[in-house]
């Protein structure tokens, strides 16, 4: 028997129009925790969907009380949905699973496993393959490595949300009330003894991907913009390079003007020099601007989510 085999083991898992594959979803939870000997629940967070997902979930929930039901108000996306997931998760020992049966439950009790034998704090999952068109493969494959070179942080490279955590690391983490979230960001960032767990990802149980191309990379982007001070450097190095090549254009232009050279007006090079510099300026403008909207956030202090109804052990609402 494990050292926490008596503890409470939360699964939390987001899903947004899933009406097709919650029910197998849930099955699956089940008959993955079905030898284990301490308690257990399981926290489906509801994100807005427009589909029967809720109706399904609730006759989950009235035939056993361990499935827990949180319903958000409106759809406010994947990463903020399975923060209000953690957030209302009771257990001592905490696993994160996606609702489209890409990651698999049985290796959860796996993983949970590698949790206590290892006497780590967080087992994350590391896609070894995955069942993707090739576009995606290699943007996910880019990204990774981009954001690994950029950020000030050891992102795992090819990880995900899936993974089984003990509660000292989801407190950490639920202690950063950031509105820009990037969760594997932020659970890398907190530390403690984090170690990886391979496994082939297989494709979506039923329906369509809800993480689109613009999800993709308003992820990335949040996760660049959270954890590197690059781009604002980046916008110091062109001002320098600027000034350099200025400085020696005009030592240039003074060498030749000693050595009796003249130079016709230069219209094309003015043009294209204005050209060039009002880009420099747009780009910075950009890239503070960023910053400043992301510090706006902030200071809203508007709630990452906001909460419609929460079928716990209470009796469930009209």
């Amino acid at each position: 028997m494990s050292s926490f085999e008596n503890l409470l083991l939360s699964v939390v898992s987001p899903v947004y129009n899933e009406e097709a594959g919650v029910d197998h979803l849930v099955t699956e939870v089940i008959a993955a925790l079905a030898k284990r000997v301490g308690p257990w629940e399981m926290v489906v967070v509801n994100d807005g969907s427009r589909d029967g997902t809720l109706d399904k979930l609730l006759a989950w929930h009235r035939r056993d009380s361990r499935i827990k039901v949180l319903d958000l108000s409106r759809n406010f996306g994947h990463q903020r949905a399975l923060l209000a997931g953690l957030a209302h998760a009771s257990g001592e020992i905490i696993a994160c699973i996606d609702g489209d049966l890409q990651d698999p439950p049985e290796l959860i009790p796996v993983m949970l496993r590698e949790l206590d034998e290892r006497n780590v704090d967080v087992v994350y999952g590391v896609r070894r393959r995955r069942k993707e068109s090739m576009a995606k493969k290699t943007a996910y494959w880019t990204a990774y490595r981009v954001m690994r070179a950029v950020m000030e942080i050891e992102l795992p490279l090819d990880s995900g949300d899936f993974a089984v955590m003990r509660r000292p690391v989801l407190d950490a983490v639920l202690r950063m009330p950031e509105q820009s979230l990037f969760l594997r960001g932020l659970r890398a960032w907190v530390g403690f003894r984090q170690i990886p767990f391979e496994y082939d990802r297989a494709a979506r149980f039923a329906g369509d991907a809800k993480y689109t191309w613009k999800d993709l990379f308003r992820l990335a982007y949040n996760g660049i913009f959270s954890f590197t001070k690059l781009p604002i450097r980046l916008l110091g190095l062109v001002g320098v390079g600027a000034i350099a090549i200025s400085v020696l254009y005009a030592l240039f232009l003074l060498a030749a003007w000693f050595g009796g050279q003249t130079f016709p007006q230069g219209f094309t090079t003015l043009v294209l020099a204005i050209i060039f510099f009002s880009g420099v300026q747009l780009v910075a403008l950009r890239i503070l601007g960023a910053y400043i909207h992301r510090i706006y956030d902030e200071v809203r202090a508007r709630p990452a989510y906001l909460v419609r109804a929460f079928w716990n052990d209470t009796p469930t609402p009209s």
